[in-house]
């Protein structure tokens, strides 16, 4: 029997349209709509040739427009589908690149179905000259499809390559290859004869994590505060005052913030607040000096700022014991 995969479509450069076929850079004002999941597989019938793919309707907007209320969404759906069909091989969720890391990270940690989960997305639009858009649709419902990617968590497929929502990040503005795990690499490829891995993530992820959103009207507010020459504490001054309960400092590798942040942020911490210290570098952990445990500040690992944030602000809803939280970014 062929696989049942179903399409979840949130927008996006993969579902854009230009005014032509050399419109690849200004087709977000082309003024043609994004094409919901029915049009996008219409558009590349190809896709049907892997599976029974089921379109559902979801959103059709830019991803830096997906936060918390799409990722509460997209979690309650992806219940529902199952429920609905116990015998769905996997799901694909297409969506914008920008922050396609950041909702790969959120749904790995709160999804609660076992089938597969992937997040697809395309550097060019679907209209363009040689877009990428319909080959990663293509991969993306084979690898929700095939048996070797449950238990892998969420998992992100472009350039036929398939990487681990945790470690995954857009590096270039416009490179097909711009999706790339710094530390630890790909998981495997989607190559036209087969989809091959080649190693699993040992972090625990979907389902099997303390995290719930569903029953949740939002976050806790986390913020980052960006490391640069010369930086004042300003911006964690401000946070503070917006009511932030955990902050992530992106901070210089391998791991501090600036001069003029250490006061606010240690003040941040005796209050109550959770800091916990990233870097803006991109790759590598930061390792639990001295210096920031007599500061009161955690370590983020080896996740990026912007990853890290959503991995507090869940912590945020589990516990807000320090020793907890240091624990939950050593296990997740």
């Amino acid at each position: 029997m062929r696989p049942r995969v179903a399409f979840i479509g949130t927008g996006g450069t993969i579902a854009s349209q230009g005014a032509g076929p050399l419109d690849t850079t200004n087709y977000g004002s082309s003024g043609k709509p994004m094409l919901d999941a029915a049009g996008l597989l219409a558009r590349f019938p190809e896709v049907a040739g892997v599976a029974d793919v089921l379109p559902v309707a979801f959103s059709a907007v830019p991803s830096p427009d997906i936060h918390f209320p799409s990722w509460k969404a997209l979690a309650v759906l992806c219940d529902q589908l199952v429920a609905e069909d116990p015998g769905l091989a996997g799901i694909v969720i297409g969506h914008g690149t920008a922050t396609l890391e950041e909702t790969a990270y959120a749904l790995h940690l709160t999804l609660k179905v076992a089938v597969p989960v992937v997040l697809v997305g395309a550097q060019r639009p679907s209209s363009a000259l040689s877009t990428d858009a319909g080959l990663n649709l293509v991969n993306a419902v084979r690898v929700a499809a095939h048996p070797a990617s449950r238990g892998m968590g969420v998992l992100v497929v472009l350039n036929d390559e398939i990487q681990a929502a945790r470690e995954v990040t857009k590096t270039s503005t416009g490179r097909m290859q711009t999706f790339r795990s710094p530390d630890f690499g790909v998981l495997g490829q989607a190559d036209g004869d087969s989809v091959n891995f080649y190693r699993r993530p040992l972090r625990p992820g979907a389902p099997d994590t303390p995290f719930d959103i569903r029953g949740l009207e939002a976050l806790p507010r986390v913020d980052i505060a960006y490391a640069y020459a010369g930086a004042d504490g300003t911006a964690v001054r401000a946070f503070l005052a917006a009511g932030a309960q955990g902050i992530v400092s992106a901070g210089f590798a391998p791991g501090f913030c600036s001069p003029g942040e250490v006061e606010p942020l240690r003040e941040a911490a005796a209050r109550g607040v959770i800091v916990v210290q990233s870097t803006r570098s991109g790759s590598g952990r930061v390792f639990p000096t001295g210096k920031l445990r007599d500061l009161g500040f955690l370590t983020a690992d080896n996740l990026s700022p912007q990853k890290a944030r959503i991995l507090l602000a869940l912590a945020l809803t589990v516990t807000r014991d320090p020793a907890g939280i240091a624990r939950i970014f050593a296990t997740y």
